[in-house]
Order: C-alpha cells, then structure tokens, then sequence
C-alpha cells in the first residue's frame, strides 16, 4: 500500500474510533440516571472547556503572562466580553472581538 493510502485509512480508522467511543457513551447514559449532583456538574463543562481554551490565549502570548494595555489579545478580548454582555448575541461577540483585534494589530499593538 502507499503512504497516502495508509495515511487515509489511519484518519478514517480514527474517526470511526471516535465516533464509536461517543456512541457507546450515549447509550449507555440513555439507560442510566445521573444524580442530580453530577447533572449540575456537567452543566459547567462546556464554560470550563472554553475558559481554559481561550484564557491562556488572550493572557499569555508568546508564552508570558502579559496583563498591560499592550496585549492586543486581552484587549479584543475584553471588547468581545463586553460585547456578550451587552448584546447576548455570538454573532456580534465574535465579530467585535476579531474586528478589535484586527485593529490592533494592524495599528501596532
């Protein structure tokens, strides 16, 4: 076989894994009860994923923890939470944020 189609059937032996691991899990949660406790647990999943995306990106570029008003990253990013609190709509957050960071990095930040 050639390393292209090893290197086909490896990412679709993967996906099927993946998806294989996912489908397993939700039947099986389908026929047991969570305690209330873990069900308010996982509630906050999806916030703590995205916080420990986004955060090492917005304060530590370049690997240093960078808090000033030069960090363009924390910046746009404070424009972007201002923008989801103010709004409640992804759609603006997202295009406020980038747009602010666009701007700042094109105005040399």
């Amino acid at each position: 076989m050639s390393a292209n189609m090893n290197l086909w059937l490896a990412v679709i032996g993967m996906g099927l894994i993946t998806y294989a691991i996912r489908v397993v899990l939700f039947l099986l949660l389908e026929r047991v009860q969570l305690a209330p406790v873990v069900q308010r647990g996982l509630a906050y999943v999806p916030t703590a994923v995205l916080s420990a995306i986004i955060a090492p990106e917005l304060l530590l570029p370049g690997g240093a923890l960078d808090l000033s008003l030069t960090n363009p990253r924390l910046l746009a990013g404070v424009v972007a939470a201002v923008t989801a609190w103010y709004t409640r709509n992804v759609l603006w957050t997202i295009a406020l944020g980038m747009a602010a960071l666009w701007l700042l990095q094109a105005g040399g930040w």
